[in-house]
């Protein structure tokens, strides 16, 4: 529920001030070289919060934030957009639980582990190979199944073998629901003692 604010902002007001936020800043974030993923107000205490979310093809560096953060303040100290309350500015990039929904957020998961829904019911679990505006090539996990497990009876028309237990697939975007990448912990590299064996002498 939305709280009316010292600026006059009724409650309900809070996705027309975000819809309002997104046209002012979307330019800025562009001449950026970045997409405006998401704006957020959210009060904080005595202030507001307003929360931008870019990202970009190449990651978000700390020089790019500050960038977008100058430009945010400027638009937004010579609009009137945010009323008289005070606010906080944040400029973040998406977290690793943000969704894959947009053709971008699947290019910008190539090689990164990922799950998602299809249409058809069920789900994926696999690596994204390569990601284009119409489909998404993902090496799938054929789950309950050996290594060398082929496409038999678990891909596509042209599907094919793309590992030990893996089978590589194209979907179409409309195949695909909210994806999610997943974290994934390698162990550290052990160092020549750890390698060494306990009975060899020093």
């Amino acid at each position: 529920m939305s709280v009316e604010s010292r600026g006059g902002r009724a409650q309900g007001g809070r996705d027309a001030a975000i819809a309002e936020l997104t046209r002012l800043l979307a330019p800025a974030v562009g001449a950026a070289g970045l997409d405006l993923e998401e704006v957020d107000v959210r009060p904080a205490g005595r202030r507001r919060l307003v929360k931008i979310v870019v990202d970009g093809d190449g990651g978000v560096d700390l020089d790019a934030v500050a960038r977008v953060s100058e430009a945010a303040s400027r638009l937004l100290d010579d609009s009137d957009v945010m009323g008289t309350s005070p606010y906080v500015l944040e400029v973040t990039s998406p977290g690793v639980d943000r969704p894959l929904t947009e053709p971008r957020h699947w290019r910008r998961a190539v090689g990164r582990l990922v799950v998602a829904p299809l249409a058809e019911g069920g789900q994926i679990e696999g690596r994204v190979v390569a990601a284009d505006d119409e489909a998404v090539e993902i090496d799938v996990v054929q789950k309950g199944r050996g290594k060398g497990a082929g496409p038999k009876g678990g891909g596509s028309a042209g599907a094919k073998a793309a590992g030990a237990g893996t089978v590589r697939r194209r979907f179409g975007l409309g195949e695909l629901g909210r994806g999610r990448v997943q974290v994934e912990f390698r162990p550290l590299e052990r160092t020549a003692d750890d390698k060494r064996s306990p009975a060899e002498p020093d």
